[in-house]
């Protein structure tokens, strides 16, 4: 590892104590080695989780490394993402708001058009690094584009992220987990092994195995494994990315009994892993591939730590590694990787609500022992003998960024927040995350900052920490909502930058053609079509309204027909919004819901307003009851009333900000030859261009349609000179 020397870090404190802290930031970076991106990215972990924010409930999850980093840097407690994973961690790499972007909630591979997908003309980071030579990377879970679920919807294919500007990927172009293999590698029936694997008896007396065949490597390699040696063999074969045969011998060398079937996915024990190699070669690892099996965690640690370890002293990099834990389903951690005295997982049937937060809290503090694990084996820390994690950040060259992507799902919060009101709305438990910074040039390390922030803002810093002000790099066409994190670092009373902050979720663009089913959340009483799989909705503990769901083999394309068939069955209807946003200043928020109408008519807009805090254990959230605008509530105070309108008009400036420009793909805001030439480029069936195939989804599909033909020419034809700036 690259390491700052004692005599650069005496001369930046000296530069900044002699009055050059009036340079501005990127001019004091300057002064030092390009500094290596660490970032991390905790999938649906909100602020709600985390205890060194001095949250967490009564007994908060173990994150004695997460803590140890965040207190040798900066805690930012009131950070803000988008309600769901996509959008925000576009924001990461292109700084700015989905608005401008399409990109309104988590891309489903299924039914999203590339239209919602990070457009290969985006100014994304790891291009606009590559002026300061860095090699950038991504472990893991990033989902900023379709997949191999449904090609049409993905020109690049496997080779999306190279496209995007990454040197090299590793990891998932699917969002999610696969559901759990209930038959836990086809012995047993369907929905048999609630957790994806088979019990011993003293976990499950009735449909428990002592003893079994474990076959792994597809086979290749087989084992008995017995209470003798293991106190869940099952389990013991599952981490190992095996499949337990129960009671059962090994057969015959290379031999594997016809039912059991490695290709089945299996929640975190197993992955669809695309491998872009810097040399221009893409790899895959379907899930029976056993390069690919165990579980996630280890793997996308393990991945980033051989990248970084081969890395080159003399040039600087960027490894990104989206963990994929805690999103749904959960399911159990190995025991390793749990702190000691935990409860034991190994009987759960991963099926009851009751066991969401343990699953959940043990997912957590698995990836902690993993991100400690990326921490020492690449050098920028190690180990004390009682286990705690040593880390001094000025003695690396290193910036270390941790972040969530959104708040956590609703099935695993933590109280004081509202499971109603978690990941998938604007309100607090949705959008609230924690983002830690550590690195060289902290100054008074351990503090916390308490201005807003948004994960819209990793885009400008990343830049800053290269020495890079992105709103000189980026064009004006490409409108950027990205503000600036280093003085915070640099300067510990640093005053709040951001006035407001903002957040917003709705439906991607799917093809006109295609129909969209329901999916109804009942711990949140809402409607949403956002989960577009009867797979994706109940792994998110959903009801499915659509074919072979709820209401029988056809199903229902509406939620308006959702709420019908519920009042026709004496049951409360449930929420059903189009869209929800949200704005806030220091003290205020308004979130506004855009709700269907169900009669044909225009969409309706409905206000809310609170009065919130980030208090400590108890902040003052955005409940229900706390809307100041609800019937019942006392007239607005003068105070209150000239808060709302100020953030109204705010809102309405913010989202008037955006210009759609049709005929416009490369994102230029003018409509020109340009266009034709690149509109052309995702039209051709034959070649490299598409990996697809040529003539489907594409940036340049501007009717929707799921095709780029001629129809698409022809808008561009119309609007041919026109100017969006």
């Amino acid at each position: 590892m690259v390491r700052l020397t004692a005599l650069v870090t005496i001369v930046v404190s000296t530069l900044i104590l002699a009055g050059y802290a009036q340079l501005s930031e990127a001019a004091v970076i300057s002064k030092l080695p390009p500094p290596n991106i660490l970032f991390f990215v905790m999938d649906d972990v909100g602020i709600d989780q985390m205890k060194v924010f001095g949250y967490g409930g009564d007994n908060p999850p173990q994150t004695p490394n997460i803590d140890a980093v965040a207190l040798a840097g900066i805690r930012f407690g009131n950070t803000w993402s988008q309600p769901t994973c996509s959008p925000t961690r576009a924001t990461f790499f292109d700084g700015r708001y989905p608005i401008r972007t399409n990109m309104l909630a988590a891309i489903a591979g299924t039914s999203d058009l590339a239209n919602s997908a990070v457009s290969p003309y985006e100014y994304t980071t790891p291009k606009i690094l590559r002026k300061k030579n860095y090699v950038s990377a991504v472990f893991g879970k990033m989902h900023l584009s379709g997949s191999q679920l449904n090609p049409a919807l993905n020109p690049f294919g496997n080779e999306v992220m190279r496209k995007l500007g990454w040197n090299h990927f590793e990891g998932f172009l699917d969002g999610d987990p696969y559901p759990i293999d209930t038959t836990a590698g086809g012995v047993a029936s369907t929905r048999t092994y609630g957790c994806g694997f088979v019990p011993s008896k003293a976990d499950n007396a009735t449909i428990g195995k002592d003893t079994g065949a474990c076959y792994t490597d597809q086979g290749a390699i087989c084992d008995v494994i017995s209470t003798a040696n293991s106190a869940a063999p099952g389990f013991t074969c599952l981490e190992k990315g095996g499949i337990f045969d129960p009671e059962k011998s090994c057969k015959s060398k290379g031999e594997l009994p016809s039912y059991i079937n490695f290709k089945t996915q299996n929640a975190y024990y197993t992955g669809d892993w695309v491998i872009n190699n810097e040399d221009g070669t893409t790899t895959t690892l379907p899930p029976a591939d056993a390069r690919g099996r165990g579980y996630r965690t280890v793997q996308e640690a393990n991945r980033a730590i051989g990248w970084i370890n081969q890395q080159s002293k003399n040039r600087p990099w960027m490894a990104s590694i989206g963990f994929s834990a805690i999103h749904a389903p959960v399911q159990p951690s190995p025991v390793k990787l749990v702190p000691k005295g935990s409860l034991s997982t190994s009987a759960s049937k991963c099926t009851t609500s009751d066991e969401n937060i343990e699953l959940a809290t043990q997912m957590l503090e698995a990836m902690d022992h993993e991100f400690g694990r990326v921490m020492v084996e690449t050098g920028l820390a190690y180990f004390n003998s009682d286990g705690s994690l040593n880390y001094h950040p000025e003695k690396t060259n290193t910036v270390v960024i941790v972040i969530g992507d959104n708040g956590t799902w609703t099935t695993s919060i933590r109280e004081p927040f509202d499971p109603a009101r978690a990941k998938g709305t604007p309100y607090q438990g949705g959008v609230w995350v924690p983002q830690i910074i550590a690195g060289p040039m902290v100054k008074k390390p351990g503090r916390e900052v308490s201005h807003m922030t948004n994960g819209t803002d990793l885009f400008s810093f990343f830049g800053e920490v290269a020495g890079i002000d992105v709103s000189k790099v980026v064009p004006k066409s490409h409108t950027l909502d990205s503000y600036k994190l280093m003085p915070y670092l640099l300067n510990p009373k640093q005053r709040s930058i951001r006035s407001t902050n903002y957040t917003v979720t709705g439906n991607n663009l799917r093809s006109i053609t295609t129909p969209q089913y329901p999916c109804v959340v009942p711990s949140m009483n809402a409607c949403t079509m956002i989960l577009p799989s009867q797979g994706a909705c109940e792994s998110q503990s959903g009801q499915w309204y659509g074919p072979n769901g709820v209401v029988g083999s056809t199903g229902y394309t509406s939620c308006c027909q959702v709420n019908d068939y519920l009042v026709s069955q004496s049951q409360s209807q449930v929420i059903n919004n189009l869209s929800q946003r949200a704005i806030r200043n220091d003290n205020y928020k308004i979130v506004q819901n855009e709700i269907e109408n169900c009669s044909g008519g225009a969409s309706d807009k409905v206000n809310e307003f609170y009065e919130i805090n980030e208090a400590v254990p108890t902040p003052k959230l955005d409940r229900v009851e706390d809307d100041l605008l609800k019937t019942g509530s006392a007239p607005l105070t003068t105070q209150q009333n000239q808060n709302y309108k100020v953030l109204l008009k705010k809102l309405g400036i913010l989202e008037s900000s955006f210009i759609n420009c049709p005929g416009d793909g490369n994102l230029d805001k003018v409509v020109n030859q340009k266009d034709i030439d690149e509109w052309e480029k995702f039209t051709v069936t034959t070649g490299k261009t598409t990996p697809n195939g040529g003539g489907q989804s594409s940036w340049y599909d501007f009717n929707y349609d799921g095709l780029t033909n001629a129809d698409d020419k022809a808008i561009i034809e119309t609007n041919m000179g026109k100017s969006c700036k």
